[in-house]
């Protein structure tokens, strides 16, 4: 079972699966920083200066003048304002996934490309590699299995 275990571990997709998950709770924490020290301040002073993360309702009946002052108290409440602050950190994740995961797939779409034409000094050595093999098979008696090879330069046909 150790052995299993050391190879599932040891396969290449376990291991760029935790280096993405580990880098996801860093992109995580620099996400929250900018919505919460970035855009919210701004977002709230266009609005009045309201701060979403202090926008709660009080199961308890009472009245608090901030969410903390209701933890404080041993209140209830329903943090709403809590839940668009992490609507909003999911908006810029997903975001900013969208497009890195979009200069990526172009990325590959060009390296695609760049190698379905092979460069012309490898079809230059293709033809020569060929025109050897016929001049060889042609030798030997044996009939080409390659393309006709090209007359050399500087002679007629």
């Amino acid at each position: 079972m150790f052995e299993e275990f050391k190879k599932f571990i040891s396969r290449g997709n376990v291991v760029e699966l935790a280096v993405g998950i580990i880098i996801g709770a860093a992109f995580t924490g620099i996400v929250n920083s900018l919505v919460k020290d970035i855009l919210m301040p701004p977002i709230g002073w266009v609005m009045g200066g309201i701060d979403f993360s202090n926008y709660f309702f009080s199961l308890s009946g009472g009245q608090y003048d901030s969410l903390q002052a209701a933890e404080k108290a041993g209140a209830a409440t329903v943090n709403y304002g809590r839940f668009i602050n992490a609507c909003i950190n999911f908006l810029i994740v997903s975001g900013a996934l969208f497009l890195i995961v979009r200069q990526v797939n172009r990325l590959h779409i060009l390296h695609k490309e760049t190698l379905k034409t092979p460069p012309r000094q490898e079809q230059l050595l293709e033809e020569i590699r060929d025109a050897l093999r016929a001049q060889v098979n042609d030798r030997a008696g044996h009939p080409s299995n390659s393309r006709p090879a090209a007359p050399p330069a500087g002679r007629s046909p």
